[in-house]
């Protein structure tokens, strides 16, 4: 259901406004506005409405998108790994998603952290909504202004695991891969860890100096060498694979902390990093 009002008089309630239109409870307006579903917009930039008691003026406009299997959707809540007040590391669970529609934005990371924490959260990166792992989300403009600075200087260390198909290349020292995606230079080190033999799959290491969409995904399908439960880059794969989870995480960042100056380095526990199968 897509709705859109034009506000008349004013003091106007929105819940009762869009309750009165649709047909759908005021309960439910007030859930989807939560949710992010609801927005207003009329001489101003269209922006997200949470409280149905705010103030309306003759000329702003009410739009609700409402969608019940999105409204209801659940995903795991990411998990605290360590909290510097202006910024904080999270890890990001399987399914999360790091950018939300007009349809709501209550399964967005940032979304659910300054929830949790009743603080103001800003991304300063993404991760697909299939990749698990580490996130920086900053607490104050000032605190994502200067973490992404971090990341377009290419100052933060970012490392992942990958389990993909295939006997990947061993060598002592990382390969580099360089391509071209989307018409700009994709610049990754990988290095094979361990392979299993029955499975046929390696577990990789790697670090990326580039942040293109889905890098490390289309270079190492490119390779041929795809990431175990990829539906996107790895269509070849079995049945099974495509019931499973990606095989990608982001298990290391390094960076100089934007507080201290000093060299900060978190790591997941090992209990959250990808394995290969038992060989059994």
């Amino acid at each position: 259901m897509e709705t859109h009002l034009l506000v008349t008089e004013h003091s106007q309630d929105a819940s009762e406004l869009l309750a009165e239109d649709t047909g759908l409870s005021k309960t439910k307006i007030k859930q989807a506005m939560q949710k992010g579903a609801v927005w207003i917009s009329g001489g101003r930039k269209a922006e997200r409405l949470r409280r149905s008691k705010k103030r309306l003026k003759p000329g702003d406009q009410l739009h609700l998108y409402y969608n019940e299997d999105i409204l209801t959707k659940n995903v795991p809540m990411p998990t605290l790994i360590s909290d510097h007040n202006d910024y904080s590391i999270w890890y990001k669970p399987y399914g999360v998603l790091c950018q939300g529609s007009k349809w709501g934005d209550h399964c967005t990371i940032d979304r659910m952290i300054e929830i949790y924490t009743q603080k103001r959260s800003y991304l300063v990166h993404r991760l697909d909504r299939a990749t698990t792992g580490l996130m920086i989300i900053a607490h104050s403009k000032d605190m994502a202004a200067k973490l992404s600075k971090l990341f377009r200087d290419r100052a933060i260390d970012k490392r992942y695991l990958a389990i993909v198909d295939g006997d990947f290349p061993y060598c002592e020292k990382k390969q580099t891969i360089t391509s071209t995606l989307d018409g700009k230079k994709a610049i990754s080190h990988m290095r094979r860890l361990r392979y299993s033999q029955r499975h046929h799959q390696s577990l990789i290491d790697v670090n990326i100096e580039t942040g293109r969409k889905h890098q490390i995904r289309r270079q190492l399908s490119d390779q041929g060498y795809p990431i175990v439960g990829d539906r996107l880059y790895n269509p070849a794969g079995d049945d099974k694979q495509h019931t499973a989870d990606l095989k990608l995480c982001c298990y290391s960042l390094g960076f100089k902390c934007p507080i201290t100056h000093i060299k900060v380095l978190h790591e997941l526990d090992a209990v959250l990093k990808p394995v290969l199968p038992v060989e059994s």
